[in-house]
């Protein structure tokens, strides 16, 4: 029973033991590079969540210029004034520390002005560094982070995000694998329109997520932090946080698989590109419902965001689609025109 990990081809004759063989190879493959890349985000579990944390941080608003109404974001911006207010004001008991001492010094004072000055400058030294240790002790760390609410919490939560990224990145190869188990049903023709889909999914996966990472989700988790934030203590558990930013990235990451579908049903017959330049309407109609669906946000500006790649995407698929069609050579069925009178047994045609 031979093990395949190529793609076998459309002539290949397999049993069903063979298939399985082979479907279980693939799994395995899977699995390991699964764990290969779990392995690495897990080691790498500090800088993964740093960069999952980033857009929650962001969206705190501690300027002190437009004003907040979360008392969490009050509190920690009281808190970062009054730590700069501290600094500043240990310089200053220190030299008026210094003052009262040099006054202290002169001799036209008497006994009991003098003794007064000198108590003055050591309790200003003693203010000091008071303030001093004060001011090393205020917070400096003042950005929002997910909580945790429960004792092995935070380390469920890194195994968790750590698989999803590890998913992420051995995402390539799982789609691999699975266009090559599939793919010995296609027949020669089709095979030529789905290897080019085979490549191009997982990089439209990964454009997708980059997109809603670094365009749409910080701004979806700013519009629902902030929402109605003067009626709430704002505190974002860390397992909502992170399914809720994975399931964001993972569902815009899907939406940028429309060039596929419209390359599927094009090259397969099903549409032409005529047909979907008329139903334009009704396709970004569609985009619209899904965009609408994948942000969770009632805020225009964010599904406009995610609607915008997906337009100019359908579009380019449109074309791409119309120039493969015309410079498709055709069949070689469609060249050879059948000889009816050879077909019939004409006797005359053998002579």
């Amino acid at each position: 029973m031979a093990t395949t990990l190529r793609p076998i081809s459309h002539e290949d004759q397999l049993s069903l033991v063979d298939h399985l063989d082979e479907l279980r190879s693939r799994l395995i493959i899977c699995v390991i590079g699964l764990g290969i890349c779990f392995g690495i985000c897990f080691w790498q579990s500090d800088r993964v969540l740093e960069i999952v944390n980033k857009p929650i941080e962001t969206t705190q608003r501690l300027d002190g210029n437009g004003g907040t109404a979360d008392p969490l974001e009050q509190t920690a911006r009281f808190q970062r004034e009054l730590g700069q207010q501290l600094r500043s004001l240990t310089p200053t008991l220190g030299s008026a520390a210094a003052v009262t001492a040099t006054a202290a010094a002169n001799e036209d004072l008497s006994a009991a002005e003098r003794r007064q000055l000198l108590a003055l400058s050591r309790e200003l030294v003693e203010a000091e560094k008071q303030t001093a240790q004060a001011a090393r002790a205020t917070p400096t760390n003042l950005a929002r982070k997910p909580v945790t609410l429960g004792v092995a919490e935070p380390f469920t939560a890194t195994i968790s995000l750590s698989f999803y990224a590890g998913l992420l990145l051995a995402l390539p190869l799982i789609l691999y694998q699975l266009f090559s188990f599939l793919l010995p049903a296609f027949t020669p023709r089709e095979r030529t329109i789905a290897v080019p889909l085979m490549f191009m999914g997982p990089v439209l996966f990964i454009l997708g997520v980059l997109f809603a990472y670094f365009i749409v989700l910080q701004r979806a988790v700013d519009f629902l932090q902030n929402f109605n934030d003067d009626n709430f203590d704002i505190l974002v558990q860390a397992k909502d946080y992170y399914r809720f930013s994975v399931m964001f990235m993972a569902a815009i990451g899907l939406m940028f698989q429309i060039p596929l579908v419209v390359l599927a049903i094009t090259q397969l017959g099903i549409m032409t590109p005529q047909q979907l330049r008329k139903n334009r309407g009704y396709v970004l109609l569609a985009v619209a419902v899904l965009a609408a669906v994948a942000t969770p946000t009632p805020d225009p500006v964010t599904m406009l965001l995610s609607m915008a790649p997906l337009v100019v995407l359908f579009e380019l698929s449109i074309l791409l689609a119309a120039w493969l069609i015309r410079i498709r050579p055709p069949d070689a069925d469609d060249d050879l025109e059948p000889d009816d009178d050879a077909e019939s047994g004409d006797p005359s045609h053998a002579l």
